[in-house]
């Protein structure tokens, strides 16, 4: 295995750290070690936590700071290899046939192939990562078939032979753990949970992405997301929610709404669900109090 301990000037996990929070986002020891080490041993790094938690904004900030761009691949039920790795442009090769008339042509040419994103990833792993986002949304059919891919970072084109990565690329699976991944694709992988953040760091965080919040609001947001979040809700706030709650209700008390009146007036940029603002609303404005107190 060849082992980067530098990789464009970051060598060590506290330098991942400083290089992601000027990326705005703020990581902490555990998640900056295993991105490092992901990085520097040329390992997928799989993101596991719940929805909300920061691990699609990681792969993002991970992707700022190599300077690369970011390839999604958003995973849902039934994926198949044709829409991670390629497909051919029939409607466009029947055509081709059609004008070539006599005239012998290559329809299987760079011209009629549509790149996915597992292969956009292999054919410029330089340049890239490649984000496989919520893979347990995915069956254990493409949990299989991507089994290999990260073995060898390689596919077949049968019409065109096969396509390796020149390097290996840099790889961020991420998932919400509604089922459980296969072992071996855990093993191929280095591994971080990533929770929901202490009060501080969420409140630092707030303050970070949205500029225009005061601290006080920031804090007074943190409180009130984390008593939701213990709440049997479907749909319990993340940290993006916690972001645009804090703006709304800045927004709202820049126009002259009171205090807490502006966060209960606001509270559908946090809560998304008419059954838990149904379930919430007798002990929203007991919470709000609290939590501006």
């Amino acid at each position: 295995m060849a082992v980067r301990s530098n990789i464009v000037g970051i060598d060590s996990p506290e330098a991942l750290e400083k290089a992601l929070r000027a990326a705005y986002y703020l990581a902490d020891e555990g998640l900056a070690t295993a991105a490092y080490l992901g990085l520097a041993l040329g390992k997928p790094l799989l993101l596991e936590g719940a929805p909300g938690v920061g691990k699609t904004e990681a792969a993002k900030a991970i992707a700022a700071v190599l300077g690369r761009r970011l390839i999604r691949l958003q995973c849902y039920e039934g994926i198949d290899s044709s829409a991670a790795l390629y497909e051919w442009n029939y409607p466009r090769q029947m055509l081709a046939i059609r004008q070539a008339g006599d005239d012998s042509i290559d329809i299987y040419g760079e011209t009629f192939l549509i790149e996915r994103p597992m292969l956009a990833a292999l054919r410029a792993p330089d340049s890239t990562v490649l984000l496989i986002d919520e893979i347990d949304r995915a069956d254990q059919e493409f949990e299989a078939f991507l089994l290999e891919f990260l073995s060898d970072f390689q596919i077949s084109i049968p019409e065109r032979g096969t396509v390796r990565a020149a390097e290996r690329p840099v790889v961020v699976l991420t998932s919400n753990r509604t089922r459980d991944l296969h072992e071996a694709l855990r093993r191929r992988c280095v591994y971080h949970w990533i929770d929901y953040p202490t009060a501080e760091r969420e409140a630092r965080i707030i303050m970070m992405r949205a500029s225009s919040v005061a601290e006080a609001t920031a804090r007074a947001v943190v409180a009130a997301v984390e008593r939701l979040r213990r709440e049997p809700l479907s749909k319990a706030p993340g940290i993006a929610e916690a972001v645009d709650w804090a703006e709304a209700a800045t927004l709202l008390n820049k126009g002259g709404a009171r205090w807490p009146d502006a966060f209960k007036r606001s509270i559908g940029v946090a809560l998304k669900d008419e059954e838990d603002l149904h379930f919430i609303a007798p002990r929203l404005d007991a919470m709000l109090a609290e939590a501006t107190a």
